[in-house]
């Protein structure tokens, strides 16, 4: 059973086709990439597989659930997290209330007893709050973890957004361009974030980037798409020499008649 399993979907808004026949898995544990030119139908994919899209036909499947058959707040208990590109953080909690905000699923205590403070629910918050602390450590967070999110500097910030997907505990996880709007060393920093996620938490990955370089450093396997197509899906290295690929990305240049 593999991590994700998307069959034939299609996604149509009125006339417009946003993604039309796309079919591909993820294998459990596999870092894979999906790249293509602005429009090419990246974030739609993303907000079907994050359910706040319904497609009009076809079926996402992960880990041999129906996700057509939950909501967007049954995801995180499915084992699916994912990071936005726009952030998705609370300016005025610190990084660790941040962090805490993904391992809301993961609490059993209810509200009574945690009010009151029961051994139990207490017990409960402090294994919580260290499981965060150790997301933010694992992204080189941990020094200031009660600095108030919105005071932070941009890649600061998407460091969080890790931290807090990585405290979900997911088995799969959905990047959102993590390195848009970084600096080069930022972009490297994160680039080696994602690698270490992959390599020693052994989740499968599923990576929206428009830096080719991450791209194919990093992912195992690469779907590329075209105005919501499937133009090319293989290795880094097949990807890179497929002719589409080249045309999608530098357009074509007709010979001029001599």
């Amino acid at each position: 059973m593999g991590a994700l399993a998307v069959s034939d979907v299609c996604l149509r808004f009125g006339a417009v086709t946003a993604l039309e026949h796309l079919s591909f898995d993820v294998a459990d544990g596999e870092l894979f990439a999906v790249i293509g030119p602005n429009g090419a139908g990246k974030t739609s994919l993303f907000n079907v597989l994050s359910r706040i899209y319904r497609p009009t036909s076809g079926g996402v499947s992960a880990f041999g659930r129906d996700l057509m058959a939950l909501h967007a707040h049954d995801l995180a208990a499915l084992g699916v997290a994912r990071t936005f590109q726009n952030l998705g953080l609370f300016p005025f909690l610190s990084e660790l209330d941040n962090v805490m905000v993904g391992r809301a699923h993961l609490m059993r205590a209810g509200w009574v007893s945690a009010g009151l403070g029961l051994p139990g629910a207490r017990r409960e918050e402090r294994a919580n709050r260290e499981a965060a602390r150790e997301a933010l450590r694992f992204v080189g967070l941990a020094k200031h973890a009660d600095r108030p999110v919105g005071m932070l500097p941009y890649g600061v910030r998407k460091r969080v957004e890790m931290a807090r997907a990585i405290a979900m505990q997911p088995r799969l996880l959905l990047l959102d361009e993590p390195v848009a709007g970084m600096s080069r060393g930022e972009r490297a920093e994160i680039a080696d974030i994602v690698r270490a996620i992959h390599r020693e938490r052994g989740i499968a990955i599923v990576l929206v980037e428009h830096d080719m370089g991450i791209v194919m450093t990093l992912a195992e396997r690469v779907l590329v798409l075209d105005f919501g197509r499937t133009i090319a899906l293989g290795t880094p290295a097949e990807v890179q020499t497929n002719p589409q690929v080249v045309s999608a990305y530098l357009g074509t240049v007709e010979a001029t008649p001599a």
